[in-house]
């Protein structure tokens, strides 16, 4: 144990005493955070080049209120009222008379204007739009753009569009104008989360509003919080045994300790260095999280969570990348192998969505009690808002637990056999059979 302990503390000195430690310390939130920065450094950051959109309507009865709606819009919106500076794009009606003899063409010739940026879009609106319970297909408005799918100005049109042919809907069927406003208010379902009893003074408390970008990015932080830990001391063990194997490092530490214990001193290194990166963000994180006064937001129980199914993460995962290292005979192998070790980390990744949708459906119950994706499932169904069953959690530790010790003896056998040879490819079949004999 003491001459593990001994390499454990080499490797973890190794580690954090290098300046690309330090860096990586630093930079990772920004990575992993990066998306989010970036939208508030480029918040309000857009195109003012006004945009010119034709409008063929057929029905004759839309393109005069896109007009005045535009002119409203532009004298509102596009100049800031303080500054007097342009902040947004003014948009350009050019009303296209109707070609009744060819459509086609006429589609196909303001088609070769947008392509030549005469023109940013153009809109064409059916016949029957008034009345699409006659006709659905004459009743059809279509957005031509060469960015029509994510282009603002569609849902623009869109919302300005359906709103008044509804105002005309209903005056002719007769409704007052003065009770338009209140057939046509649109009342939105608040979020709010459930309210509770305080039991010291018997008072219920006040429902607390909740929305999308809380109840989705906290879980994700803390998700991406323990893929970013593993990513450090687990997947480095790869490269760092096969340079130790090229270099002939191995040869001369086997020769004062046995293969097992050269694997686990590498593994409870990285146990350390993850350890020691966690122990600094959750410090920052919670002192950040008091200044900020946002502790009720952040769930803070879960940290003790992340730790304990780090450390079995790193066991489990750090095995089996030091055992492909032993097979590896240079940096060809190890970069050929890394991808395929990391598929079962990079699985959870691609269920976000489901799980955070129903946390407690059997689909994310049953996937996160499945012991290779237990640690971020089980960390991102512990982060939502939705409590989990209390056993959940314990018996998901416990299958990453019985896990991590198969993967040690598992990756010992391949270790012990992988570290010494030399010259043979790292086949997955020399792996099953180092593994199954030893």
């Amino acid at each position: 144990m003491r001459k593990i302990l001994r390499l454990a503390r080499r490797e973890y000195r190794a580690s954090v005493r290098t300046k690309g430690f330090i860096i990586g310390l630093a930079l990772a939130p920004v990575m992993m955070s990066g998306s989010i920065i970036a939208m508030v450094l480029f918040q309000g950051k857009v195109d003012t080049a006004d945009k010119r959109i034709a409008v063929v309507d057929r029905s004759e009865v839309v393109a005069e209120m896109l007009v005045s709606a535009t002119e409203a819009r532009n004298s509102a919106v596009v100049y800031d009222q303080e500054s007097g500076k342009k902040v947004k794009p003014a948009y350009l009606i050019e009303v296209i008379p109707s070609s009744a003899s060819d459509p086609a063409a006429q589609r196909l010739a303001l088609s070769d204007r947008v392509r030549a940026r005469e023109l940013h879009a153009f809109i064409e609106i059916g016949s029957e739009v008034l009345n699409p319970g006659k006709d659905w297909e004459a009743a059809r408005i279509r957005y031509y753009g060469e960015n029509a799918a994510i282009d603002e100005i569609r849902g623009w049109l869109t919302g300005t569009i359906n709103d008044y042919l509804r105002r005309l809907r209903l005056a002719n069927t007769g409704v007052d104008e003065e009770e338009t406003e209140n057939v046509l208010a649109w009342i939105n379902v608040e979020p709010v989360a459930p309210v509770s009893l305080d039991k010291d003074t018997g008072e219920i408390s006040e429902a607390q509003s909740t929305n999308e970008l809380e109840t989705i990015m906290t879980p994700i932080f803390m998700l991406m919080l323990m893929f970013m830990m593993i990513m450090m001391g687990a997947i480095p063990l790869l490269n760092a045994v096969m340079e130790e194997k090229t270099l002939r490092i191995a040869e001369v530490i086997l020769g004062s300790m046995r293969p097992f214990q050269f694997m686990m001193g590498k593994i409870i290194g990285g146990v350390a260095v993850s350890l020691t990166a966690l122990s600094v963000y959750s410090i920052l994180g919670i002192i950040a999280v008091y200044r900020m006064d946002v502790v009720d937001k952040i769930p803070l129980e879960v940290l003790p969570w992340i730790f304990a199914y780090m450390v079995l993460t790193i066991f489990m995962t750090g095995s089996g990348f030091a055992a492909l290292g032993s097979a590896c005979n240079d940096a060809k192998d190890a970069q050929n192998l890394t991808f395929p070790a990391m598929v079962p980390l990079i699985i959870p990744m691609f269920l976000l969505v489901p799980i955070l949708q129903a946390p407690n459906s059997t689909f994310a119950t049953g996937l996160s009690l499945f012991p290779p994706f237990t640690p971020m499932l089980m960390i991102l169904r512990l982060s939502s808002p939705v409590g989990i069953p209390g056993w959940q959690p314990w018996v998901g530790l416990a299958e990453v637990f019985l896990l991590a010790v198969i993967s040690v003896w598992v990756g010992g056998r391949i270790f012990r056999v992988g570290i010494l040879m030399q010259g043979q490819p790292p086949k997955f079949s020399n792996i099953l059979r180092w593994a199954v004999r030893g």
